[in-house]
């Protein structure tokens, strides 16, 4: 069961339609996915509430089918994460929490996803951010290249949140860019991701890490690699991260999540197999040839 994992694994949504006969059985209805979903794997990202705040009737429905192990990595609606000023958006921060509140603790951490545009200039308007977020639990990308260009920009950036104990989000996008295909799923996949050196860490108990895969999965092997020791090692210290795999139109994001977790098994011993839903035997296999 996923919920004896000591990680958490998932996908960027649960929503997709394509894999039905993959990751779903061919005959799953839409709106069986997330139930579906929650078999396998046991976090997602909640990257639809970035784009759009779901109802309060769709908020009482996953927490009807999400359990309680689970984990829904909820992003800010962009309207606050994007805004001029994250300060004149506390109204908009405390009615977005309580709309999820339903959820109770599968909402954790909330992410905050800066836009590049966030420049070290506002760090200052970040921790008053932070300041005023409460004890809920918190983790951060950011995209501007300061940030990593190991300066003080950087290191400001960290020992604010390390002394909060707020996670920074690491976003791993090598594999994807290492892809030379024309192809437009991969060609609109690298005009929107950015491309940034990644930074491991571990500022709390729960690193966040999302890894932005090759359109073929063996090919993700060698981005993969340090990534298995990483989080091997993160567990053996008793920490639970998170990881999310993305391939470029996330047709194979299921894949190459089960990819990451089978060569997981192999460094930590005894970790249990993630479920199998039962799919059309001769269509199971497609996303691995």
């Amino acid at each position: 069961m996923t919920a004896a994992l000591p990680y958490y694994l998932g996908c960027p949504s649960w929503s997709e339609a394509a894999w039905r006969a993959t990751l779903y059985p061919d005959d799953t209805r839409p709106a069986e996915f997330l139930a579906r979903y929650v078999q396998v794997f046991n976090a997602v990202e909640g990257n639809t509430t970035f784009y759009a705040r779901p109802s309060e009737q769709t908020v009482a429905r996953w927490a009807q089918q999400m359990p309680e192990h689970f984990r829904f990595c909820a992003k800010l609606p962009r309207e606050i994460s994007h805004s001029d000023d994250l300060c004149q958006q506390l109204d908009e921060v405390a009615q977005f929490r309580q709309l999820l509140a339903p959820l109770g603790a599968r909402v954790q951490p909330y992410w905050l996803q800066l836009p590049a545009s966030f420049a070290p200039s506002r760090l200052a308007e970040l921790a008053s951010f932070i300041e005023h977020w409460g004890e809920l639990p918190l983790a951060i990308e950011v995209r501007h290249p300061e940030f990593f260009a190991k300066g003080d920009a950087e290191r400001l950036l960290n020992r604010l949140l390390h002394e909060r104990g707020i996670e920074r989000v690491c976003l791993d996008s090598r594999a994807l860019f290492s892809c030379e295909s024309q192809a437009p799923a991969v060609l609109h996949a690298q005009a929107k991701k950015p491309r940034l050196p990644t930074r491991p860490t571990a500022f709390s108990q729960s690193p966040q890490l999302r890894f932005i895969g090759h359109p073929e999965l063996l090919a993700n092997d060698p981005f993969m690699l340090p990534w298995l020791d990483k989080v091997a090692g993160w567990i053996e210290q008793g920490l639970r991260p998170y990881v999310f795999a993305h391939t470029s139109d996330n047709r194979l994001a299921p894949e190459l999540a089960r990819r990451f977790h089978q060569q997981l098994m192999q460094r930590l011993p005894g970790l249990p197999e993630l479920p199998v839903l039962q799919v059309e035997p001769e269509l199971e296999q497609l996303g691995l040839l």
